[in-house]
């Protein structure tokens, strides 16, 4: 399949053109909001070269992990003829045909309880989140600049020098973004909100005027303004009186709450005066009084108490940072795994952002390093797996999740590609989490770092925002501090992924009969090329009898020609057992056992490969290479081994009809899971016929499946 059917086929999964409302992307992820979320076809999302994951959003939204070329296969999507007529971003065309407006469908599932009773909160976390998303690009390649910069100076390639032109130009690139980032970030707030995002930008951009910022020039305005200096924060603030009340004039250059919450009132006054307007005058006078309400209520109100509150936040860390280290460096990385999927790390990105803006450094982004090279050792530790398994689409996933990660320090495309469809992932990465931050925390204590205004701080400090990659390691002080620390956190994530695996026993059959699947496919289409090619064999004589090959040892045991009921029940067809990954056959053909009895049997003669520690699993494998999984009801992974006695171990060997495990059935029912046994042959591809007989009443011992090799 080519690049472009591969991004068809994006469209095709989520249930075709007609079930898309809008399409929108994000750094990593396209964004649907769909009509219709049951349309949607994971496993070809999961199967689709292009794609790292998909993740099922509240109310019938739906994101697509894409990775680093999401904005060319965005655009490639919105130049499909099919795609013509569905709109990008916030598109409710559907409204006129009589159905649901966006506004509509949120407000219904609302009301159905799917985004529960703190649809606020979800809506606030989701303002931080677009506000920041589209300038990440940006924020990204400044921090590699500075990364760069830093670097050069270490290694003596570029002098420090205030006076070499060439440096400061290189700095005039990425202060650029950081300087004027309120207005990048009340460009997008105002977007976001359904203000004319320009709006928002010009009101912000005015705070960071000449003319307000020679406010603060006492020797122009004598008495009108009066300073003091913050001793704890080492910056300066000014009062100015104007038309007569008194203004605190700030710095607002790198501030983020300021234009966050600017927007957020600018939306209200905005939409308000729109119902109050007439339509024919709108284009002027909508503008005009927003400017002036909102830019006094922003210089006068809002500005000095978003700096309060940044400063207030930023002081509070500080003073955790300086009084409790060890809590913090290690509390941070720990967080950071549930933050970041939820989207609740958004609050902590715009406080490292302040933390530079006032205190001229930041102590978060090093611990937070930590969490980002443990989930980039997870990553590592799943490609190792995937090269050893020969497993080619975890493979291709996790190799761009960790270029993504080590190369630009985006976490999303390996939590949503790999570690969230994973769930064991986490606990081997919550260990490499907790060994980066006590290394940091350790090391920072032990060697802490002296900022530019002579104060020593414990724990590693930044004077710039930078993802965590290993191309921004220079912007960090006491550098080697931090690259020890995230060492250790990428290193043992890695190890544990690679020594425990992050798949269960159903999930690692899966692959292996993917694998095999592929590797008969491969086979078949390479003999009829072969065959095809290849001139017709000239037949041999026939050997004399007395020559022939030898027979086979008395010892070997006969070939596997059917796989027997692990326990007397009724059998049914895998498509009527209830699971979806048995009725689709990868983990091959086979057949439900619904259960009459507790006793579970061995099936085949054979050795053991797998026996989950919950004794709801068996993987068995016969003399001859038939190989079999036995799953004693469906779900009951989660009941943690509470009902099973396991009568057998990994490594053993088994005669059919031996006891695997005894099952209390009726622990299993009040559970609330179903107990029907799922046998397959986990290798049918590679077998000539894998016969189920199924609707029969059976007893354990009886022939439910026919081989044929």
């Amino acid at each position: 399949m080519s690049h472009q059917d591969d991004v068809k086929a994006i469209i095709t999964a989520v249930g075709g053109a007609s079930n898309v409302k809008s399409l929108t992307h994000c750094a990593t992820r396209l964004r649907f909001e769909l009509k219709d979320n049951g349309k949607v076809d994971q496993a070809s999302l999961d199967a689709n070269k292009v794609v790292l994951g998909g993740v099922p959003q509240s109310g019938n939204r739906y994101q697509v992990v894409i990775g680093g070329q999401v904005a060319t296969v965005y655009d490639e999507i919105m130049h499909l003829p099919e795609m013509a007529g569905v709109g990008a971003g916030s598109v409710d065309a559907d409204a006129a045909d009589g159905e649901m407006s966006d506004a509509e469908l949120k407000a219904a599932k609302r009301n159905e309880g799917v985004r529960g009773k703190v649809a606020w909160l979800d809506n606030f976390f989701e303002y931080l989140a677009d506000s920041f998303r589209p300038i990440l690009g940006v924020l990204l390649g400044a921090s590699i600049i500075i990364a760069l910069v830093n670097l050069f100076i270490s290694i003596g390639v570029i002098p420090n020098d205030e006076a070499n032109t060439g440096l400061m130009f290189i700095k005039a690139l990425w202060k650029g973004v950081f300087y004027f980032l309120p207005i990048m970030v009340a460009y997008n707030a105002a977007k976001k909100l359904k203000v004319d995002p320009w709006l928002g930008g010009a009101i912000m951009a005015a705070l960071m005027t000449p003319q307000f910022t020679a406010l603060s020039d006492t020797k122009t305005w004598g008495d009108a303004v009066q300073c003091i200096t913050n001793e704890t924060l080492g910056t300066s603030s000014c009062t100015a009186t104007v038309f007569g009340l008194p203004m605190q004039l700030s710095d607002y250059s790198g501030n983020v709450f300021v234009p966050l919450m600017m927007a957020a009132v600018l939306a209200l006054v905005y939409h308000g005066m729109k119902r109050v307007i007439p339509e024919s005058i709108q284009l002027v006078f909508l503008p005009f009084f927003s400017m002036i309400i909102v830019g006094a209520l922003t210089a006068f109100l809002i500005g000095p108490l978003g700096v309060w509150v940044g400063n207030g936040l930023g002081v509070g860390l500080a003073w955790m940072n300086g009084h409790a280290p060890f809590i913090f460096a290690i509390a941070i990385p720990l967080l950071y795994p549930f933050l970041v999927p939820l989207g609740l790390h958004w609050p902590l990105n715009a406080l490292m952002l302040m933390n530079i803006q006032s205190m001229g450094y930041d102590f978060i982004q090093g611990p937070m390093g930590t969490w980002n090279f443990a989930c980039f050792g997870a990553t590592a530790g799943v490609l190792f797996l995937s090269i050893r398994d020969k497993d080619d689409q975890m493979r291709q996933t996790s190799i761009g999740a960790l270029a993504a990660g080590l190369l630009g320090g985006v976490s999303e495309p390996s939590l949503y590609g790999i570690h969230l469809r994973y769930k064991l992932i986490y606990s081997r990465m919550l260990v490499g989490c907790g060994v980066g931050g006590v290394v940091i925390a350790v090391l920072g204590w032990l060697f802490p770092s002296t900022i530019a205004s002579g104060e020593t701080v414990h724990g590693v400090t930044t004077t710039a925002f930078a993802f965590t990659s290993l191309l921004t390691i220079p912007v960090f002080d006491q550098m080697w501090v931090y690259a020890i620390a995230i060492a250790a956190a990428f290193i043992t994530s890695m190890v544990l992924i690679i020594t425990f695996d992050y798949r269960t026993p159903e999930q690692k059959a899966e692959v292996k009969a993917r694998v095999a699947a592929a590797a008969v496919a491969a086979k078949s289409d390479e003999g009829s090329v072969e065959s095809a090619a290849a001139p017709a064999p000239v037949a041999a004589p026939a050997a004399p009898a007395a020559e022939a090959a030898p027979s086979a040892p008395a010892s070997q045991s006969e070939p596997t020609t059917a796989v027997l009921s692990p326990v007397n029940g009724h059998v049914v067809s895998l498509d009527d057992a209830g699971d979806p990954v048995f009725a689709s056959r990868a983990l091959g053909e086979g057949v439900g056992v619904q259960p009459t009895d507790s006793i579970v049997k061995a099936p085949v003669s054979g050795v053991l490969q797998t026996v989950a520690e919950t004794g709801h699993a068996f993987g068995l494998k016969t003399d001859d290479g038939v190989e079999v999984l036995v799953h004693v009801g469906i779900d009951t992974v989660k009941m943690n081994g509470e009902g099973f006695a396991v009568a057998v171990a990994k490594g053993d060997r088994v005669n059919a009809g031996d006891t695997l495990v005894t099952v209390d059935f009726d622990k299993v029912k009040a559970a609330g899971y179903s107990t029907t046994t799922l046998m397959t042959v986990l290798n049918t591809a590679m077998l000539t016929a894998v016969t189920p007989k199924t609707d029969v009443d059976v007893k354990a011992g009886d022939e439910v499946i026919a081989i044929e090799k």
